[in-house]
């Protein structure tokens, strides 16, 4: 039996009108409006895409965006004399740094250079940090707000909203980068599933992916994740987004796995859409924090 599929299409659109009427009572209520700053140095194609939707997103939600392309060719003094400057704007709520940084800007510098008030991807070192010190959901969080970089705050609401058991399983992370398997390897955590984060000199990596309950591959190789790798009925997660043949595929070779998995994401249609609506979610609660700080 074919697995199901979690639609994000669906899961997002049903989220937009949840937020919207957040988006009406926080206006109604201080009559701002919550905006995003994207930063962007260099035209890298999947970069100015990524922006582009990011403006549809909020720009159809009635909230703010603003764009700024730098220079590729931009130095790291001026970089920071940017990020400074939205940091110090109080019409700016939420802050998003694009990769890639060119070549010759620390990026670890530009990051610590953040407001983490404003950093609205979970980037900055106190946001990833109190991250990993928070106490597990339904215990006091023993820490500060923080922010969830979007992409996972998304795979893990798919699980949530789909009722997907999470406390007690064993869920298996492939890749650990800051923005996508690092968080969603503390999340689940979080949640209290038993978590193996694997990487690229991890041994056996498929004897390891058939004990999941949930795979969440987040590792940028198309169709690394095989069906000889799955458990059957596990729910599998895609992060991926890799071009095959000007396709767009995951990391996990969907027409094989959906035979296996009980539940999978498809890409495009999955993740992706889940990652805009955490975004949008993040800057509204940007907005609440630096009202009342």
């Amino acid at each position: 039996m074919a697995a199901q599929l979690f639609d994000g299409q669906a899961l997002a659109k049903a989220m937009r009108k949840e937020i919207d009427a957040e988006i009406a009572a926080f206006k109604e209520e201080y009559h701002i409006t919550p905006t995003i700053a994207v930063v962007r140095a260099g035209e890298d194609p999947a970069s100015v895409s990524y922006a582009g939707a990011i403006q549809r997103s909020f720009e159809a939600r009635g909230l703010g965006f603003q764009m700024h392309a730098l220079p590729e060719d931009i130095s790291e003094a001026d970089f920071l004399a940017q990020v400074t400057r939205l940091n110090q704007d109080s019409a700016i709520h939420g802050i998003m740094i694009q990769e890639p940084i060119p070549k010759g800007i620390r990026s670890e510098v530009i990051t610590e250079a953040l407001s983490p008030l404003k950093d609205i991807d979970g980037v900055h070192p106190v946001n990833a940090g109190r991250l990993a010190q928070a106490a597990p959901t339904g215990r006091p969080p023993e820490v500060f707000d923080f922010f969830v970089p979007a992409t996972p705050a998304g795979g893990l609401e798919i699980l949530k909203r789909y009722n997907i058991p999470i406390a007690g399983q064993h869920a298996v992370i492939v890749g650990r980068s800051r923005i996508v398997g690092k968080p969603m390897a503390l999340l689940l955590l979080r949640e209290n599933a038993t978590v193996t984060l694997c990487h690229s000199r991890t041994r056996d990596l498929a004897a390891i992916c058939r004990q999941a309950d949930i795979i969440c591959a987040a590792v940028g190789q198309p169709r690394l994740i095989r069906a000889e790798m799955v458990r059957p009925g596990a729910a599998v997660i895609d992060f991926g987004v890799n071009f095959v043949d000007d396709k767009m595929v995951g990391d996990v070779d969907f027409d094989g796995v959906q035979a296996v998995a009980g539940w999978i994401t498809p890409v495009p249609g999955g993740t992706g859409p889940m990652t805009n609506i955490m975004l949008l979610r993040n800057v509204l609660e940007a907005a609440r924090r630096q009202l009342s700080s």
